[in-house]
């Protein structure tokens, strides 16, 4: 398993758009993808678990992935999150 935090930057934070493109580049691998924010726990493949995660902007989040693409994965994520996730 790898982890690794990253604050949003998107200024309205995961609403429906960036949440689908999170879920959407998250789908692209085998991994199991969460990510924890607060004392929750989201499903990253999951837009009705990122939208229920409630993510403003300038949160902080980690991601977990765990399985045979971990290591692209936490990279494809974290890097869609630093590029604003389409916004």
């Amino acid at each position: 398993m790898v982890s690794q935090k990253v604050v949003i930057k998107n200024p309205t934070g995961l609403h429906l758009r960036p949440a689908g493109i999170l879920c959407k580049e998250a789908m692209q691998f085998k991994s199991l993808i969460t990510f924890r924010f607060r004392e929750s726990t989201a499903n990253a493949k999951s837009v009705l678990s990122v939208l229920g995660a409630c993510v403003k902007s300038g949160d902080e989040i980690e991601f977990f992935c765990e399985g045979e693409d971990e290591q692209e994965a936490l990279k494809s994520l974290v890097r869609a999150v630093e590029n604003g996730l389409g916004e």
